[in-house]
């Protein structure tokens, strides 16, 4: 039978050192007999601080007291000296901060979940009413993100190794015993599983497990590329709608708790290209908020033209912070929005802590020439020119979304290309966008299953009138650029450039620092146009740097009510 589940228990196999290497320890440490806290935990069998705390019948905190008189007892029994300074909830608190997570252990749950499997963080723990029960709501929390199911024997009121636990991971799992794997660093806990079934891994150093989880999973789990990133799933993930005023409204979607970061997408994207960064933001500590652009998917597509120029996205998005409460964001974005955030930075710069743009240069308005005669001098920039008359481009794209999408949307490694159409960047002398492309192109590596068909059904509802308004209002973008033409972007800033964008060429970025004293440069030099999907894990690294040598945020200022 074909496993499809993978239980994996918390201290010891997720979250490392596990509370037993942590006692003894802790024992070393205070010059303690060894198994000295073991014994007074697990003293009373059933009734043991321990299997009541697990069970859930005692909070964390009772625990602390119950062992603090324990250990009392027993040193004075058994002729021990405690230290004069000895606490067991400090003890704990020292253990959540020298333990880490076995990252190579979440990197192997993210793979067996792209293959189809069921992940379980399947754990006994406590319910922790500590003074440090942040760190427990933090850690079970971005587990929550990174796995399908989190079992807790203190949620249960049966701990391992009582068989009806196991049990009820079955029952929720859906799942038959001989199709699960469990990983334990305790065999006691092991040996129940193995007897109904399952197969087993005792967990103790991580490259043997990694092969053991191998070999049982039919997984390969050991390869040198680096895993995806996890991805939020539009079905699993909180959203907002932002009335902005009569006629308009901004959706989007929220991840975590801390500095806000403003996530805004491009052509013809959704929220959904985002899928990668949102929850590694998130558990990096950020508050995310990925809008969905005004025009696409569920946010209103006002039909004037009007609507959709720089000027009036930018007060939207003013509105949007207001509406939300939220005084500054870093902001981060792409193609578009790249455009977009770099206007909020240089006319709403109090609303900016910080501005990255991936892909999308700046350059300050030229009062010189015409913006669009400008622009007939860039071939690449030909589709641009062709998306001008309204209903032409609509026409094309919503004929076949999915052909659209699956043409547009590609990344550059080279069994994910098609052939390109002789005078590619020729549009309006081909007759289309599309023209030259393969009516029926297959599904392409960086969007294809359920994202592919968020997206289809995202440009079934908005249509692409809305997106494509974006492009027509290049000259009133140009005036209202003329009028800050002189200024500087002086906050923290990124630039993200990609080698084979064949558009937004990384050339483009020139100069910049001219204009953007404080910019920083990144480069990935083996990616194309779509960086958040094409290199997600590359790019989370680059950005999570970012943002952790950025100045710490300054705190909100006490203003008095009116």
């Amino acid at each position: 039978m074909a496993r499809r589940a993978v239980l994996f228990d918390l201290g010891g196999v997720l979250f490392v050192p596990g509370l037993q290497h942590f006692l003894g320890s802790c024992e070393r440490d205070c010059a303690l007999p060894r198994n000295f806290l073991r014994k007074v935990m697990l003293a009373g069998g059933s009734q043991s601080p321990y299997a009541k705390v697990m069970r859930g019948q005692i909070t964390l905190s009772q625990l602390f007291l119950e062992m603090e008189q324990g250990c009392r007892q027993h040193a004075a029994t058994s002729g021990t000296a405690l230290p004069p300074t000895f606490s067991i909830s400090r003890a704990f608190e020292e253990m959540a901060a020298k333990g880490t997570l076995n990252v190579p252990l979440l990197r192997a749950a993210r793979v067996l979940q792209r293959n189809g499997f069921k992940t379980c963080v399947f754990t006994n723990n406590w319910v922790d009413d500590s003074a440090g029960r942040l760190f427990t709501a933090t850690l079970m929390d971005l587990l929550r993100r990174h796995f399908d199911l989190v079992i807790e024997s203190c949620r249960l009121g049966a701990q391992k190794p009582d068989p009806e636990i196991y049990t009820h991971a079955l029952d929720v799992l859906q799942a038959k015993p001989q199709e699960v794997i469990l990983l334990d660093d305790i065999g006691e806990n092991l040996k129940p599983a193995r007897e109904m079934g399952m197969a087993t891994i005792l967990v103790r150093d991580t490259e043997t497990v990694l092969k053991e989880l191998e070999e049982l999973s039919g997984v390969q789990l050991l390869s040198q590329e680096e895993p995806l990133p996890t991805a939020c799933d539009p079905s699993d993930v909180t959203h907002g709608y932002v009335p902005i005023r009569p006629g308009v409204q901004l959706h989007f979607v929220e991840m975590g708790q801390g500095p806000v970061v403003c996530l805004c997408h491009g052509f013809p994207e959704s929220w959904l290209s985002w899928r990668y960064q949102i929850p590694a933001l998130a558990d990096a500590g950020f508050r995310v908020i990925a809008l969905e652009m005004k025009g696409y998917g569920e946010s209103t597509a006002p039909p004037d033209i009007k609507e959709y120029s720089q000027e009036q996205i930018c007060k939207d998005l003013a509105v949007f912070l207001d509406k939300l409460g939220i005084p500054q964001s870093i902001f981060i974005g792409h193609d578009w929005g790249g455009a977009v955030v770099w206007n909020m930075a240089l006319f709403y710069p109090e609303r900016v802590r910080a501005v990255a743009s991936l892909n999308t240069p700046y350059r300050p308005a030229d009062p010189s020439v015409d913006i669009m005669e400008k622009m007939k001098k860039y071939p690449a920039f030909d589709y641009q020119l062709y998306f001008q008359e309204p209903g032409v481009a609509e026409a094309e794209l919503e004929k076949d979304i999915g052909r659209t999408l699956k043409v547009l949307i590609r990344s550059t490694c080279q069994e994910d290309r098609l052939p390109l159409p002789p005078n590619s960047f020729q549009v309006r002398e081909r007759g289309g966008l599309l023209v030259g492309f393969p009516e029926n192109p297959p599904a392409s590596r960086i969007l294809h299953g359920p994202e592919l068909q968020y997206y289809i059904q995202s440009f079934q509802k908005s249509g692409f009138r809305g997106p494509l308004n974006w492009y027509r209002n290049i000259r009133p973008n140009w005036h209202w650029a003329l009028s800050a033409r002189d200024r500087k972007i002086t906050m923290p800033a990124l630039m993200v450039t990609a080698g084979k964008d064949r558009v937004l060429h990384p050339s483009l970025s020139k100069g910049m620092e001219q204009w953007i004293p404080g910019m920083h440069r990144e480069h990935i030099e083996e990616c194309g146009h779509w960086i958040q999907m094409e290199r997600p894990a590359e790019l989370n690294r680059i950005l999570l740097e970012w943002l952790e040598g950025l100045p710490p945020a300054p705190p909100l200022p006490k203003i008095s009510r009116l």
